[in-house]
């Protein structure tokens, strides 16, 4: 059915479950997997950033940005591998992670997106937005909600 299926991850642990569940369903249905995360891209340092010596050059945040996805990524790595799936991981810097997901399973050759939702509801949702419905909005492919 499905042979290659990315599975996006904020490292959080509505995510990590959403996670568990799509290593498995990939296990089932004898898919490779890409796990992917987002991190914030950088920003232009303020002129108070300077005066407060809190200025981060490109480069720093280069590295952090690689080293927060590693990290994120570390687990659901160990848990591919654990359950014997052919896998890779991959990170995008990006302040509209929907965006990163769905250009990620285009440029991976994805034919599934499985990820978790964080069930937000009311004023929340309508704050804070979901990354999950503007993936399920824009994505081509066949998008799969853990809940």
């Amino acid at each position: 059915m499905y042979k290659h299926i990315l599975i996006p991850t904020d490292g959080s642990e509505v995510a990590e479950k959403a996670v568990t569940a799509g290593i498995e369903f990939a296990r089932e249905a004898d898919a490779k997997v890409t796990l992917f995360t987002v991190v914030p891209e950088y920003e232009l340092p303020g002129e108070a950033d300077f005066m407060a010596r809190r200025a981060v050059s490109l480069a720093e945040h280069d590295r952090d940005s690689q080293k927060k996805a590693s990290a994120i990524l570390a687990g659901a790595a160990e848990r591919a591998r654990a359950a014997a799936l052919e896998f890779g991981t991959d990170y995008a810097q990006s302040n509209r992670p929907w965006e990163a997901i769905v250009e990620a399973a285009r440029a991976h050759g994805c034919d599934a997106i499985f990820m978790g939702s964080h069930g937000r509801k009311g004023i929340a949702a309508a704050w804070h937005g979901s990354e999950t419905r503007q993936v399920l909005t824009h994505s081509k492919i066949p998008t799969m909600v853990y809940r």
